[in-house]
């Protein structure tokens, strides 16, 4: 009764302990065991799972103890056009191993019917698949891989100012007034955008950002691309392009083409995947912080986990 009062009538636990006469320790524990035989430990809970997306979370913000999570997604309903993502497990901890261990928990006939993993750039949780998921595709999301060249389009541009000036940004600065406007696609500058792109880019002390910028619109073209196959082409012609001989003083390049160059399985297997996307996850991951945030925070994981929007 206290477990259909809670997920049904949303009532909170003090109210259910009260109606129960007992205590809220004595109802939040009876409450906990009960979803957990019914919900959590069902065994037909992860049956139909095809497409799993992971991700890290942060449940708590403090120095003590754990403060991350691994959060285990499915997204199977996502990629068959059939409902949303649904949260499928929350593994304390978020290194290589907690991931691992889920998965090696998992009967041998499910781990071989996932077909695909989505992830974001860490490089444990893609280590993991292939350890207990050989046969499952991993595919990096196009977020963090776009996140990637952002990342160093704002460091290209804060060192060229730097270097310029002899400072950071300030209001009236080229670099620093373009900030924004760099990160626009190119597809989507109004004319005004344009023209102030335009007059940065005349100068030739700006080239190594005009270099690196154009890198970082070529990434953003091939994932909105309509035809795949061509979005797949760009994106591996970026991958060789910046693999290849990139000049010394484009050092954010260099660093880019490094780590596309280690990722380019994971990031060009989206192209040969549609609807499969991490995104939900981080939907979810969302939810979570909203959660959080509505309680003033948590000061124990199953209080946490238990709690956890399905």
């Amino acid at each position: 009764m206290g477990l259909v009062a809670i997920v049904v009538g949303h009532l909170s636990m003090a109210r259910v302990a009260e109606g129960l006469a007992v205590s809220w320790n004595t109802a939040n524990d009876a409450v906990l065991a009960e979803g957990q035989r019914l919900l959590i430990a069902d065994p037909a809970r992860l049956d139909g799972v095809r497409v799993v997306g992971v991700d890290e979370h942060v449940w708590r913000h403090t120095r003590k103890g754990d403060t991350y999570v691994t959060v285990v997604i499915d997204l199977t309903p996502v990629r068959d056009g059939t409902g949303p993502s649904r949260l499928l497990a929350m593994v304390q901890g978020r290194p290589k191993k907690a991931f691992k261990d889920w998965l090696a928990d998992r009967d041998q006939a499910w781990r071989e019917g996932i077909e695909v993993v989505a992830m974001d750039g860490f490089s444990g949780f893609k280590t993991a698949t292939t350890e207990e998921l050989p046969d499952a595709v991993t595919v990096m999301d196009p977020f963090h891989v776009v996140r990637f060249a952002v990342d160093v389009l704002n460091e290209c541009r804060r060192r060229v100012q730097q270097n310029l000036h002899g400072h950071r940004g300030r209001k009236g600065d080229p670099l620093y007034s373009a900030r924004r406007t760099l990160h626009t696609g190119a597809d989507l500058l109004t004319e005004h955008q344009q023209e102030r792109l335009d007059k940065l880019f005349a100068h030739e002390r700006h080239i190594l950002v005009e270099c690196t910028w154009g890198i970082y619109q070529r990434l953003i073209a091939a994932y909105r691309n309509p035809d795949r196959a061509a979005g797949a082409a760009e994106a591996r012609s970026v991958i060789d392009t910046l693999a290849d001989n990139v000049p010394a003083p484009l050092v954010e390049l260099r660093k880019l083409g490094r780590t596309l160059s280690k990722r380019a399985e994971v990031v060009l297997a989206y192209f040969n995947r549609p609807r499969t996307s991490n995104g939900p996850t981080e939907a979810v991951n969302g939810r979570l912080e909203h959660l959080r945030g509505a309680t003033l925070g948590f000061r124990n994981l199953p209080s946490y986990i238990a709690r956890a929007p399905p």
